[in-house]
């Protein structure tokens, strides 16, 4: 099988690996560097990042080392029993490819993954192997993000994270039963125990560099995971609290959320004729970021009664509705932390808010042109004690004309109801959410 075959075949299986972002490294050429014949740099002028329709970076590289796999994970197009071509790539072939694109400016850098090739050491060592041909052989100094392999020993994993910039290690499904049915080679201990090291050796390294300076780097990009939504049964609840106690366990950059594809045929998996939920993953998304950046907990988003996401409304729209006795908020006098609760309000625009303040009060023709989406906003705060036009605080009004703007506009709603390709992207838009409904 020549170079082209396998690339056609790695890097569409690698497509459906989400977790491909490159921001938060500053491994960049520096001077030394580049008078040794250096190429490359991860720093954030260095990165062009291009995003697909549903939000995922594609300016890498992104491809297995190979996708010849010895475990049986019923959810994976990988897995051993599926009937599809296979291929692995030699480390100077993956190396020399790599590279060529970047010299041709296709690629800004490189995420690496590999389905599990004989068992999991000899995965990583396959790994470690071409990343070393690529940054000591051919002395790229970009971004480099590799994926660790469950239950692959300590000493591999300290040799990958000294080469790339970010790794990840799956969790894969958000609870341990879940895994044990539908993954059993893999456990939910052999993922967390690489976890931790990796978070270790991150502190350790920071340590490391406040006594010198020119210490080598441990993932300076930090760590991420991914999880396969809507594959098995658990709850948006369950899912968004595990994501909050991996940020605050394991200080995780990102947890991406995949929507499940329907490429198994175990019964106790969704029928292959089922559209991968993309709503709930978009939903999935919004409540991390909410958890990331304004301040939520995850069971402020959701409740026992409540476990899963409103389908039409974003996660804080919701929020909101459900502590209607926090509303109206003024704008003129509540704190940058209440600022960001209110929807339609962000980190930027509550910012601006709080550094005008100090030269005088704030209307609502203000707001608009500090980028307050009023739309949403104008039903939850007041100005000077002055509601926008008359709007009503009640559950039922707002609801209704928050709905009616949704349908309207299609707002946080991903803009394909199919998977989206790496190479070919679907036209094929959903149905507006709470069609037929009227504003008050």
């Amino acid at each position: 099988m020549d170079v082209l075959d396998k690339l056609k075949i790695l890097t569409d299986a690698a497509k459906y690996d989400v977790a491909c972002t490159s921001s938060g490294s500053n491994r960049a050429g520096t001077d030394i560097n580049r008078k040794n014949g250096g190429m490359g740099s991860a720093h954030a002028a260095g990165i062009c990042h291009a995003f697909s329709a549903d939000g995922r970076c594609v300016s890498l590289l992104k491809i297995l080392m190979s996708n010849v796999c010895a475990y049986d994970c019923q959810y994976c197009a990988c897995r051993r029993s599926n009937d599809i071509p296979r291929a692995t790539f030699e480390s100077n072939e993956l190396a020399e490819l790599m590279i060529n694109f970047y010299k041709r400016n296709y690629i800004e850098g490189l995420f690496l993954s590999s389905a599990v090739v004989k068992n999991p050491d000899y995965t990583m060592e396959m790994m470690i192997n071409v990343i070393t041909l690529i940054r000591k052989t051919y002395k790229f100094n970009g971004y480099i993000h590799a994926k660790a392999i469950p239950n692959a020993s300590q000493d591999l994993i300290n040799q990958l994270g000294m080469l790339v910039d970010r790794m990840s290690v799956n969790i894969e499904l958000p609870s341990e039963e879940s895994l044990n049915q539908f993954a059993p080679e893999k456990s939910k201990q052999s993922i967390l125990k690489p976890m931790g090291a990796i978070r270790d050796n991150i502190t350790q390294t920071k340590n490391e560099i406040q006594l010198y300076r020119y210490a080598p780097k441990f993932v300076p990009a930090g760590q991420s995971t991914q999880m396969i939504i809507g594959a098995t049964p658990e709850t948006d609840k369950k899912i968004i609290t595990l994501s909050e106690g991996l940020y605050d366990k394991f200080s995780l950059k990102r947890v991406f959320y995949s929507a499940y594809i329907p490429v198994g045929t175990n019964p106790k998996l969704p029928a292959l004729n089922t559209k991968p939920p993309l709503v709930r993953e978009h939903r999935l998304y919004q409540a991390d970021w909410l958890l990331r950046f304004y301040g939520f907990q995850a069971n402020e988003l959701l409740t026992d009664e409540n476990p899963n996401f409103h389908e039409q409304l974003d996660p804080k729209c919701v929020w909101a509705l459900n502590n209607l006795h926090m509303f109206p908020m003024e704008v003129n006098k509540v704190d940058y932390e209440m600022l960001l609760r209110v929807p339609g309000i962000g980190q930027v625009s509550a910012k601006r808010m709080i550094a005008a303040r100090r030269l005088g009060s704030l209307n609502f023709e203000h707001l608009k042109k500090m980028g307050v989406v009023l739309k949403r906003a104008r039903y939850f705060i007041v100005c000077n004690g002055k509601t926008f036009a008359e709007q009503k605080i009640n559950e039922y009004y707002i609801e209704n004309n928050l709905l009616y703007e949704a349908a309207k506009t299609g707002y946080g709603l991903p803009s394909s109801n199919s998977q989206i390709s790496m190479f070919e992207l679907s036209d094929v838009s959903i149905a507006p959410a709470g069609a037929g409904l009227k504003p008050y």
